[in-house]
């Protein structure tokens, strides 16, 4: 049985509540371990806001969302009927609604900056795989959240974009056109779907995304925030066992996000009475015009944070899979010639090398698209143990390294807009170099993080007082 304490006799009422609920619940010990006494680095810099931000932003879909629920009806006849309902005759719909849509983006502009932040400062590196691991599990519940969400106002954007990547699983051999089905609930995107979508946008999803917010955080902070510099503060503790170079979360780090917020909450406001449609990339204009299963749209393009995955699905086409077969062949030479391996190694490469070229060319490149742009998301999975990098952080890598990661970024960026755009050649070309720089980059990783002249990383945290 757990220890019971008595309040002191001149305890505040407020005192002897707290502890009546601590004897019940850990409440006090919580605070502590995740706010009063959870020590994190003293040199958090403008890059350590957005994990804060996303968790502002997911309160505020969830809020958002129940609102919308309460008006909104899952089907076929009447969902885009109920969201005009809602923008137009519930008080106050129109800016739950825009809140929601807005909210939408942000989510994924604030993780995508924090998801760029670890790969900066290697904040993936032990012992923080698991953090990483919660935190792609989340990017994954989030883009398949985003997904059946945007299904819901059942606008042309909204039927078609379902239609067209719902047909991607057809590609998967032998079970995709079961797999399509089973998808759809029925032989085209309908009522079914729409119920479909329903259930796991607003409970499915959720709960998963709810339960990895909490295991990413708890694990966070059982092994401790990284840093700038890539120091493990835990190394160098004084007499009472509290990190030298760190400072309780709370006051201090509450106080700066409560500065971000506000920032934050100032743009989010501004986009959402100002931009709502951010010009359609927001809102498409052709989702406020009623599916029409007969009537397919001129440019049919998901929203903009699918679209570098979309321009992947796009650029693998017949040329992309024999650039890939020439690709393999050579490597497979090199190593044959060049690699310094035995008999039975050089026999496995060519056998490895075979097998890959011939399946390359086996199976459609429309399967081999798919393949491509839910790889760029697994992958992410495995970057913990592909980095094979000295140190952590940016900071203390050559200079070379920035640059790459530089380039890496620009072409995610390229993708990015390609992907929203009507293809064209030059564009399907760029897009092709795009995909083998972003596959490339971590590919190749084992290989190119370990290479160059690496700056000496410090014993303590480097800190100017601002």
């Amino acid at each position: 049985m757990a220890e019971y304490h008595v309040a002191p006799a001149n305890a505040t009422a407020g005192q002897k509540l707290l502890n009546w609920v601590d004897n019940r619940f850990p409440l006090s010990k919580l605070y502590n371990e995740h706010l009063g006494e959870y020590y994190a680095p003293k040199n958090f810099n403008f890059w350590y806001i957005f994990g804060s931000l996303a968790m502002l932003v997911l309160v505020i879909q969830i809020v958002t969302g129940i609102f919308l629920t309460m008006n909104y009806k899952p089907d076929a006849a009447k969902a885009f009927e109920s969201v005009e309902y809602i923008m137009r005759d519930v008080p106050g719909g129109w800016i739950i609604r825009y809140m929601h849509s807005t909210g939408a983006s942000a989510f994924f502009i604030v993780v995508y900056l924090h998801m760029f932040r670890g790969l900066l400062y290697g904040s993936y590196r032990k012992p923080r795989e698991l953090v990483w691991l919660f935190g792609c599990g989340i990017f994954l519940c989030l883009m398949a959240e985003a997904f059946m969400g945007y299904l819901l106002p059942w606008g042309q954007m909204s039927y078609w974009g379902a239609q067209v990547i719902i047909n991607l699983f057809t590609a998967v051999p032998f079970i995709g056109n079961d797999l399509a089905l089973l998808i759809r609930g029925d032989f085209v995107v309908g009522d079914a779907t729409l119920n479909r979508f329903f259930s796991f946008h607003v409970i499915a999803v959720p709960l998963v995304l709810l339960g990895l917010v909490a295991a990413h955080i708890i694990a966070l902070h059982e092994v401790g925030s990284n840093n700038p510099d890539g120091v493990e503060i835990k190394a160098k503790k004084d007499a009472k066992g509290i990190p030298l170079d760190g400072i309780p979360f709370h006051p201090y780090y509450t106080v700066h996000d409560i500065y971000a917020v506000s920032i934050f909450l100032m743009i989010f406001s501004a986009v959402m009475f100002f931009a709502p449609t951010g010009g359609g990339y927001l809102l498409e204009f052709n989702n406020f015009i009623e599916a029409n299963p007969l009537k397919t749209p001129p440019h049919i393009a998901p929203v903009w944070y699918f679209t570098p995955y979309y321009s992947m699905l796009r650029a693998t086409t017949d040329l992309m899979i024999q650039i890939l077969s020439a690709i393999a062949a050579i490597a497979a030479v090199l190593a044959i010639v060049r690699g310094g391996f035995g008999a039975m190694g050089k026999l496995t490469i060519g056998i490895v090398a075979i097998v890959a070229v011939v399946l390359l060319n086996y199976f459609d490149a429309k399967f081999w698209g798919v393949l491509v742009m839910g790889g760029a998301v697994i992958i992410l999975f495995f970057l913990p143990w592909l980095d094979r990098s000295l140190v952590k952080s940016i900071r203390y890598r050559p200079d070379w390294h920035k640059i790459l990661f530089g380039v890496f970024v620009f072409f995610f960026l390229v993708l990015g807009y390609l992907g929203s755009e009507p293809p064209s050649a030059a564009g399907n070309y760029i897009s092709q170099l795009g995909t083998l720089v972003y596959f490339g980059f971590f590919l190749l990783m084992p290989w190119w993080s370990r290479i160059g002249t690496f700056k000496p990383v410090p014993d303590r945290v480097t800190f100017a007082a601002h």
